[in-house]
């Protein structure tokens, strides 16, 4: 045997007859330190129940070697709220554990279907653990029950449905009726085939989760998104946004800072034309032979953004929003027909890792973060609202982010409220403050991020386009880059 060793021992580890000498007189040292029944640690500072939940994989066979991870845990791939981990083996008793609990059942042992999981215990595949939650348990006491919700079994299919397509489904539904009679779930069996096929709309069954329902009635919805949408609108809801409104500016003001809005807007998307060249193709039609879509696309964009009556123009329900939006769409990407102006998009689209609403989630998706923006009040909040909403179900094949950002600033327009430039300083703050939401649920950066771009567009004077760029390139507006800075004036 080798020489016992504190330094080889794992984090967390349950002491065995061989070595637990060794370990009491070095718990008694003070080198390791005593969790549980015979459950100890090397980890002499962290929490006691983070550390069992960190390694409660690598414990369960300590206590069950003859464990197979079943029930709500082989779908949830780690410990409940309560820290339960749902087992089948010949042991009958629960173990508590600091932050876990081990609750054994008897069942069928392991399928070949069944494979090894880390620790050495055995982990029940994926149709034979939604075979087993469709078995109806209960909470007891404190304890959640052993099997999900058929809310949450819905939820969980429907998301595979979005991800994988119905093959995913179908697969699912064929292997699980493969395996039904030997666990003795066929009647398990029935009520999933039911539900899959509801989900799939050849069967007719009673559906209890909302993105279910919301599938069924023809409008699903993705709810991820939804939880971003919540999320946001909780934040700007706490926003007291300041009173930063339109100065009455000359008619050469006001498409002063229309241009720039549109060269900018473009710029982010890699629409890059110098402002002599961009001032050109706005105000002269100069249209480059060798970039005739580029020119037309920030020809358009201008277009939209210039047309006060336009501008002026907002949403009173649901219907009014779509056609809104498309018919911008269609305005400033006229240009480009393979891109399909006024039509959502038909296949998935993504930029780097954020994979946007799939086609067939859109409105639904749209119509959810719709009843949101109903909600707020103050015209940025709203505004920025609108922004990330078309810019995170990203509904068309191109242009989504123009979209997002001319929906924005007419909420701001039509109330008589500063609209908001993203000068090219401003773009790598900008796709940081979408992504920080996007991707980890955190509000503040887009929040504040457009509440300084709204303050400094509400600072230049756009009294002409020669001394507006001066100021602008003053500021540093025009710079790119990790390292530019965008000032305001007179900082």
């Amino acid at each position: 045997m080798p020489e016992f060793s504190v330094e080889n021992l794992p984090e967390v580890f349950v002491s065995e007859t061989a070595i637990s000498k060794a370990v009491s007189d070095a718990a008694a040292r003070g080198q390791l330190r005593k969790l549980g029944s015979r459950l100890y640690t090397r980890n002499l500072e962290e929490d006691p129940e983070k550390l069992v939940k960190r390694n409660w994989y690598q414990l369960i066979t300590a206590y069950y070697p003859d464990a197979l991870i079943t029930d709500r845990t082989a779908l949830e791939n780690k410990p409940a709220e309560d820290g339960s981990v749902c087992l089948i083996s010949d042991k009958k008793r629960d173990t508590e554990l600091p932050g876990v609990i081990f609750r054994p059942r008897k069942g069928p042992g392991p399928l070949t279907s069944d494979k090894p999981f880390i620790g050495g215990a055995r982990l029940a595949s994926t149709p034979r653990a939604y075979l087993e939650n469709m078995r109806t348990s209960r909470a007891r006491g404190e304890r959640l029950a052993r099997t999900l919700s058929r809310e949450e079994i819905e939820e969980r299919l429907d998301t595979m449905l979005r991800q994988q397509g119905e093959a995913a489904l179908n697969r699912l539904r064929d292997d699980a009726r493969a395996i039904a009679k030997e666990l003795g779930l066929q009647a398990a069996f029935e009520e999933l085939d039911k539900l899959i096929g509801a989900l799939l709309g050849t069967r007719d069954t009673e559906i209890k989760s909302k993105v279910g329902k919301a599938r069924i009635a023809g409008a699903p919805f993705d709810p991820d998104r939804i939880t971003l949408f919540e999320t946001l609108f909780t934040a700007l809801r706490e926003f007291m946004p300041p009173d930063r409104q339109s100065p009455d500016r000359t008619p050469e003001a006001r498409a002063t800072l229309s241009f720039f809005e549109a060269y900018f807007s473009n710029f982010i998307e890699g629409t890059e034309f110098t402002v002599e060249e961009a001032e050109e193709i706005v105000f002269e039609g100069v249209i480059p032979l060798e970039r005739p879509d580029d020119a037309h696309d920030v020809l358009g964009t201008f277009r939209i953004v210039s047309d006060n009556a336009e501008m002026n123009k907002l949403p009173e329900d649901f219907d009014a929003f779509i056609k809104l939006l498309k018919s911008r769409h269609a305005a400033f990407m006229a240009a480009r027909p393979d891109k399909n102006p006024g039509a959502f998009k038909t296949k998935s689209n993504r930029a780097g890792n954020t994979v946007f609403v799939e086609p067939d989630l859109v409105v639904g998706t749209l119509a959810k973060g719709f009843e949101f923006l109903q909600g707020l009040a103050e015209p940025l909040q709203r505004a920025i609202f609108m922004m990330f909403l078309v810019s995170e179900v990203h509904p068309f094949t191109d242009g989504n982010g123009r979209a997002a950002r001319i929906m924005m600033n007419a909420e701001l327009i039509a109330k008589d409220q500063e609209r908001i430039i993203i000068p090219t300083a401003y773009r790598v703050d900008y796709l940081g403050g979408l992504k920080a939401l996007s991707q980890t649920g955190n509000p503040t950066p887009t929040i504040r991020m457009l509440d300084h771009a709204q303050r400094y567009t509400h600072a230049i004077d756009w009294v002409n386009l020669k001394a507006a760029q001066a100021i602008l390139t003053e500021t540093g507006a025009f710079t790119e880059g990790e390292d530019a800075r965008l000032k305001l004036p007179d900082q």
